[in-house]
Formats: structure tokens, sequence, C-alpha cells
């Protein structure tokens, strides 16, 4: 059967309210085919996220409708995986919220991801260079550093991209800390060996923002960051950079930029990444 995912507006809602309606789902799906597994409840913005297994749109929104009345705003077939890649596979409490690991059944994941891209400067010239063999040396070092990275980060790839990777955290600053261990441990190869440049790039969002899209604009705009770093360099969105506050990692702030495909222009910021701790 197919996965949806839906949000629903509940400005002022408790996550007790949240956790009720979520029962009553529980009481009810079972008439109509529908299995509502888990949810993310991010109380600051007053949204709730809900991951269902259902044999079509209709029949998720129907049990929505006779459990509690309580409609989504936004209903979107998702590929299971996807969500997995994105938001991880965490565990719930008895209420059906999905918690932060390690933080307690009162720690709801509010289901904010910070997204992160890496790419290999002039990838497609370097095989030219240097012939497919040992282009493919190259890129399995940049792979190798990058996953070591994300596992002393606490991050999830979601895929490769041919000449980099995209990744998924829980935290801005375990992105950000990430981020500087890559270009740290690229720079610290022995000189001998032919350098890896790397640019990367950051932003963070909820699940559903717009045009019915799993983290749409957030993928698009880390991408976009990533596309536009200089060699070595990591630019995150403002958004990253104020999830960070506190947690002792230093910005430069670039200012406005135009980036292709935003009508407005993006606040930007590049990490100090010599500066940071590790993970």
């Amino acid at each position: 059967m197919p996965f949806y995912l839906d949000i629903h507006e509940v400005h002022g809602a408790t996550a007790d309210d949240v956790g009720k309606a979520h029962k009553c789902d529980l009481a009810t799906q079972e008439k109509y085919g529908v299995k509502y597994g888990k949810y993310w409840f991010n109380q600051d913005s007053g949204k709730v996220f809900c991951l269902c297994e259902a044999p079509n749109e209709a029949a998720a929104i129907q049990v929505h409708r006779e459990a509690h009345g309580l409609m989504a705003d936004k209903l979107i077939e998702v590929q299971p995986e996807l969500v997995e890649g994105f938001l991880g596979s965490t565990d719930t409490n008895s209420a059906g919220a999905v918690l932060l690991p390690g933080g307690g059944s009162d720690a709801r994941d509010p289901g904010i991801r910070t997204v992160l891209f890496t790419d290999i400067v002039n990838s497609t010239s370097l095989t030219q260079q240097l012939g497919d063999e040992r282009a493919m040396e190259l890129l399995h070092v940049h792979d190798s550093i990058v996953r070591d990275a994300l596992s002393s980060c606490n991050g999830r790839e979601v895929k490769h991209t041919g000449d980099g990777i995209m990744a998924s955290f829980l935290s801005a600053a375990s992105a950000v800390r990430c981020s500087a261990k890559i270009q740290r441990d690229l720079a610290q190869r022995e000189p001998s060996e032919l350098p890896i440049k790397v640019r990367i790039g950051g932003a963070a969002g909820e699940p559903v923002e717009r045009d019915k899209d799993i983290f749409g604009s957030t993928v698009q705009l880390a991408a976009r960051l990533c596309s536009h770093a200089e060699p070595d360099q990591i630019l995150v969105s403002n958004v990253v950079a104020e999830l960070c506050i506190g947690k002792g990692l230093h910005f430069h702030p670039l200012g406005e930029v135009q980036l292709k495909g935003f009508d407005r222009a993006v606040h930007v910021h590049a990490v100090h990444w010599l500066e940071h701790a590790p993970c």
C-alpha cells in the first residue's frame, strides 16, 4: 500500500491534545484499511506531521474525518525509504509521538531536519584528466571520509548524487560539525596524495513545505548553496545559523545572495570550519 505524510496546522494544541487525536485515529483506522503509525509534533510552529499507510488518499482522509474531524492541510504520497532517509526510523512514545534519540519520553521530535550536500569540485574534468579508474579511487576517498563523518556526527545518508552525497541531520549543529570534519579530514590528507576539493551546502526546514514535496525547498536550497560555494567552503542558510546559536560554532555572514530558482535573495553564512571542535 502507498504511504502518505500529512501536515496539520494545530496552533495552540498541546502534546496531550495531539496524542488523544492520534489514539482516535488508531481506533478508527482498521475500518478503512489504514495504519497511522507515528507522528512528529512541532509545538513551536503549531504543526503535526502524520505518517500512514493507506490504500488511497481518500481512506487516509476519512480516518481523520471520522475519528476527530481534524483534517490535514496537506497530504502527499511518499516513498517509505525517503521518509526514513530524511526523518529516520526513530522510537515513539505511548501516544505515538516520535521522540528525539536519548531525550526521554518528553523530548518529542519536531520534524525539523538539516539537509547537507557535498560536491567534488571539477569532478568531470578530473575524470578526463585522470581516467575512470583513478577518478573512482578519489570518489571512494570522498565517500569514505563523508560517511565516516556522518557516522561520527549522527547524520544519515539519503542518497549518493554521483559526485557527492546528500545527508540529513536531526541537529543543525551536528550538520555543521560534520561539514567541518569533512573539510578538515580532506585537508589533512598526505601532501603526496592528489588533493580533493569539496563544496558543501546546508539548509534546514520542515518535511512538507511546497509543491507537495518532502523537504522540497530545503533540499533545493541546500543544493543551490552547495553549487554556490567555493572549493573548500561550507555555506549554510540563515535558519541553520540561527539553530546553532549558543552551540559554540562560528559563521561569517555573507549577506543576501541571489540563487537560481529562488525569487528572493537568501541570507547566507560561511562556516569557519578550521575552528570547530569535532563531533
